[in-house]
């Protein structure tokens, strides 16, 4: 087995490496150090993110800097903040013990006269994203012409991001560079242009097949209604306990929407979306580093640049356009050589993308049947049970409280004190999906007969639709608003509101049923009665007598709300 010692590291990284829990070299870095340790010539490294490449680089590169220069001798250009202050921080903790190497991170959303003190004091090494770089470029404070070697990581996320320009700009202005370093997961034609334009025949180490998913990626995929696609989401994350994971959106509003959702439905969750500053960014993202978020919900572009090594699940919400956005989802679960689990909640329109993304990845798909309302219950049962079993326990500390805890306890036998100790959590997804319906679709032919929309939902709630939509100028929030103000519901008696273009359905407890049902049944939208269901609603005859104006609710002559 090959070491990190064999590939001709000095004594003072290795140290810094095996402090960093570092023991074997991974593919990518066995392949690339010995090349970018003892050659000037340019290549390009193709591997998966999560597979080492940042030590695959940097190592080599502190090696050969020398630190009695005090000029710029080296370039490293990320696509994201989040990727920049990851790789500046790691090749400062590479050198810990070696020499006190000057590494500035360069990037937008940070005070840009500070980073230009820093680089002042002597940068040897400029950790970058293009935008704000170019902007130090036109201030004539970066100085690039001794820099030697380049590095452009995930070059591809760079190009995809609209940086070509920046790119160029910034490789023109590297006159004298020795060599480039470019690392990509894949190689469409933009990065293949950069290549032949600044690269002088570059060598190629690839670390598998082209464009080719993480062999430590499980790949699966489940159907299901449109209409059914948030209730499979939930269901698929319960059914996994202790998950931690990512959940990819195709746009914003529905990153957005999701996320909100899912907290007021008790998850810990939040949204990374473009619209949030740099500051909340930073928070959400701090949170979710430290795990106090259990489930992050973004889009392609914000989570552009997330590095957790310990991310379980990717989940898609829907499938990308490209394959290559799959494969750089997928690729933010099964890092560091652990094993992650990708999966895909689609309609069934869509089960011909899932082949055309095997194809093209290699990957192979399974699908799998959206889990049962018993089935999330047994997986977080005995989830439960296995947390009891391995927790920890501090003989000395509980000593003095069980002489209490055993007279509390001393009724109940130690069946019934099992019981009642897995009952704690259980019973909670238990009321939540005893009456759960079955939401998968079933071929035609198939024994279990094919999907009927069932108007009941979990955790005993009824589902109402109601015949008005984003057409009358209603939104959730008006809605829920209502729902509690006018009607007195509770928040956690009301459940999934799903807001379509004509109508509406919401989940209620049934207590609420007859007083929600009576209360809509007099309004009127645009003369048209508003009329509950059961049922899919159908057009109503015209009835006014109470209105919805103006983006308000009104009932005669009533206070809007």
């Amino acid at each position: 087995m090959t070491s990190f010692q064999d590939l001709g590291l000095e004594e003072a990284l290795l140290q810094g490496i095996t402090a960093l829990g570092f023991e074997t070299p991974t593919p990518v870095q066995e392949l690339v150090i010995p090349v970018a340790l003892h050659s000037d010539d340019d290549f390009i490294a193709l591997a998966q993110t999560g597979t080492g490449k940042t030590a695959a680089f940097g190592l080599p590169l502190l090696q050969r800097i020398n630190p009695a220069e005090k000029n710029v001798q080296a370039l490293v250009l990320c696509p994201t903040r989040e990727l920049c202050v990851q790789v500046a921080g790691d090749l400062v903790n590479y050198s810990q013990f070696a020499h006190q190497y000057k590494v500035v991170a360069v990037y937008g959303g940070a005070s840009i006269e500070t980073q230009i003190r820093q680089i002042k004091a002597g940068a040897q090494i400029i950790v970058a994203t293009p935008g704000r770089l170019v902007d130090l470029l036109v201030r004539q404070v970066a100085r690039l012409d001794k820099v030697a070697r380049v590095v452009l990581d995930e070059a591809d996320e760079m190009l995809n991001m609209g940086f070509k320009e920046a790119v160029d700009l910034i490789l023109e202005a590297v006159e004298n560079r020795k060599s480039i370093w470019l690392f990509s997961a894949t190689m469409p034609e933009e990065v293949r242009a950069i290549a032949s334009t600044y690269m002088h025949d570059p060598q190629e180490l690839s670390v598998g097949r082209r464009n080719q998913t993480n062999e430590n990626i499980v790949h699966q995929y489940y159907i299901c209604r449109a209409d059914d696609r948030y209730s499979a989401l939930k269901r698929v994350v319960d059914a996994n306990p202790g998950i931690y994971g990512l959940i990819f959106c195709r746009t914003k509003n529905e990153t957005k929407e999701i996320a909100e959702q899912m907290i007021r439905d008790g998850y810990d969750a939040d949204a990374l979306h473009g619209d949030l500053a740099q500051s909340d960014r930073d928070r959400v993202m701090q949170r979710f580093r430290e795990r106090n978020l259990q489930l992050l919900i973004a889009t392609d572009v914000a989570a552009r640049g997330i590095d957790v090594s310990d991310i379980t699940h990717v989940i898609n919400y829907g499938l990308p356009d490209e394959s290559e956005v799959y494969l750089h989802r997928s690729g933010r679960t099964g890092r560091a050589g652990r094993t992650g689990v990708s999966l895909s909640i689609i309609t069934p329109k869509f089960e011909e993308k899932i082949r055309q993304i095997e194809r093209k990845t290699k990957a192979v798909f399974t699908k799998l049947p959206i889990p049962t309302g018993f089935e999330v219950c047994e997986s977080q049962l005995f989830h439960i049970i296995q947390n009891i079993h391995d927790q920890k326990v501090h003989h000395a500390e509980i000593e003095p409280f069980l002489p209490r805890i055993y007279a509390a306890l001393e009724d109940l036998s130690k069946e019934e004190l099992i019981k009642r100790f897995a009952s704690v959590e259980f019973n909670r997804f238990l009321a939540y999906y005893r009456n759960a319906p079955d939401i998968n679709i079933f071929a035609k032919g198939d024994k279990k007969g094919h999907h009927r929309r069932d108007t009941g939902t979990a955790g005993g709630m009824q589902r109402l639709f109601v015949n008005i939509g984003l057409m009358d100028g209603v939104s959730k929030k008006d809605f829920l608003q209502l729902l509690s103000r006018e009607f007195r519901v509770p928040k956690h008696s009301i459940g999934d509101i799903d807001l379509k273009k004509s109508y509406m359905h919401f989940d209620i407890e049934p207590s609420y049923i007859r007083e929600v049902r009576a209360g809509l049944e007099e309004f009127t939208i645009n003369g048209r009665r508003v009329k509950v269901n059961d049922a899919m609603p159908r057009p109503e005859k015209e009835k006014k007598d109470k209105k919805f104006v103006g983006g308000k609710w009104e009932k005669g002559r009533k206070k809007a709300w």
